[in-house]
């Protein structure tokens, strides 16, 4: 139950950081390959607006492509005009983004260019978008996935409390030992890891599960999760919320009057204490950058390489024909590696928070022995 609301708290404010950050990006669609002119038979292909087209949120899933024909799964569009009250309808009604449905429109250019925009005449006013894009409908599924599994998980040990583990029970059975064992215990001490556990733990497999099903090219995997930074500052968010609410005095003293410290970098710029305060907000930045950099990353360079076959073949189609073996195994390759890449960062970004709760509970040295 725990981890459930954890869960829920997670997704509700991605939402609200979604919103706010503007990682919604979408435009009225163009072919990647662009005719230099209308009578002509040569293509450009623009591997920029290639990958950025896979990687971006957007308000609707895309399957497949056949010729001009798009086959996607509309999500719900929620939104809110000081003039229009509330509106409710599929984003199927925006046809791929070429369309307009009540005055409202995705901006293709300007200041709002991606977002829904109502538009009145020359005027654009940008209501309270509550919508659901693809990043949002993914982070629910996955949501919902991992609670269905653990909780079927739990289940069978209150029925089966003494007999082995099968089945799901075996296989997270020991990611939930490596995570309590080699990450919370060593990390915040063996009297102060149980109540981080809970978090701790759905924070390992949230960003894990969600790292995996971003590599599954076909629906409902595909979608860029923990490639989006919304999601990766409200994991940040959480974190530094909960280090802040368990820091204890000496955590605390550390940061404004830290013991051995000669007074000059304390007085009378407290020079220190100031740079041991940045480092405060600075270490969930470096969370959010680091899981959103890495797991962009690895998308793009597998991206980079499907590019390569499209440009190679706008020179010579044979040309094209031979890079694309090399393109086609380079790609698994970085598929491969991006599978335990996305452990790896889910591990990482787990330690970092671990190590971050540990910092805070800390007691000062000798301490134990005076009590």
């Amino acid at each position: 139950m725990r981890a459930l609301i954890n869960i829920l708290l997670l997704s509700g404010l991605f939402i609200f950081c979604n919103k706010m950050s503007g990682q919604t990006t979408e435009s009225p669609k163009k072919d990647s390959i662009e005719s230099k002119s209308p009578n002509s038979k040569e293509s450009k292909f623009a591997p920029g607006e290639f990958m950025l087209e896979h990687i971006t949120d957007k308000h609707e899933w895309h399957i497949i492509t056949f010729g001009k024909t798009q086959i996607s799964i509309p999500l719900p569009i929620i939104l809110y005009s000081k003039i229009s009250g509330w509106n409710l309808f599929f984003s199927s009604k925006f046809k791929h983004g070429t369309k307009a449905y009540n005055n409202f429109e995705i901006a293709s250019e300007g200041s709002n260019k991606g977002k829904i925009v109502e538009k009145f005449g020359e005027n654009e006013i940008l209501p309270l978008d509550l919508s659901f894009t693809k990043v949002a409908f993914s982070l629910f599924l996955g949501s919902i996935l991992i609670v269905i599994i653990f909780i079927s998980v739990a289940k069978k040990y209150e029925n089966n409390p003494n007999k082995p583990p099968k089945g799901l029970q075996s296989a997270l059975e020991p990611m939930i030992l490596f995570v309590r064992d080699d990450i919370a215990k060593p990390s915040i001490g063996d009297k102060g890891y149980e109540k981080f556990m809970p978090y701790l733990l759905t924070l390992f497999f949230f960003v894990w599960f969600n790292n995996m099903l971003g590599l599954i090219p076909i629906f409902p995997g595909g979608a860029n999760v923990t490639g989006n930074i919304a999601v990766t500052m409200v994991l940040a968010i959480f974190t530094f919320i909960i280090t802040t609410i368990s820091a204890n005095k000496h955590y605390w003293q550390e940061i404004y009057n830290a013991p051995g410290v000669p007074w000059w970098l304390k007085f009378p710029v407290p020079l220190l204490p100031l740079i041991e305060l940045m480092g405060v907000f600075l270490k969930p930045l470096v969370l959010t950058i680091r899981l959103f950099a890495n797991m962009t990353a690895g998308h793009l360079v597998g991206l980079a390489f499907i590019s390569l076959i499209f440009i190679f073949s706008s020179m010579n189609p044979y040309l094209g024909y031979g890079v694309s073996i090399f393109s086609a195994i380079f790609s698994v390759f970085m598929l491969l590696l991006e599978f335990l890449v996305a452990l790896i960062q889910a591990y990482v970004f787990t330690l970092l928070s671990a190590i971050y709760f540990g910092l805070a509970i800390a007691e000062p040295h000798g301490a134990e022995r005076h009590h």
